[in-house]
């Protein structure tokens, strides 16, 4: 499978901190950014991405970024 990688924005910190362990939780398989900024980027494996941009969406978060393969 391929890892994608989501770059995304949050309105605040606790939004993109509350994104990240979800994202965690997905299992992703590097999650970074400056979440005190409302940022997260996440390199997700194929099979979850869909599953991921829908989480970051309904926490209120933007993608902020084209979703590349890694």
């Amino acid at each position: 499978m391929s890892v994608i990688e989501i770059q995304a924005s949050f309105g605040n910190a606790s939004e993109a901190k509350e994104a990240a362990r979800k994202l965690q939780a997905l299992r992703a398989a590097e999650i970074g950014g400056y979440s005190e900024g409302g940022m997260v980027t996440a390199s997700v494996d194929e099979a979850v991405a869909d599953r991921a941009i829908h989480l970051i969406r309904q926490i209120g978060g933007k993608i902020d970024s084209d979703i590349s393969m890694i």
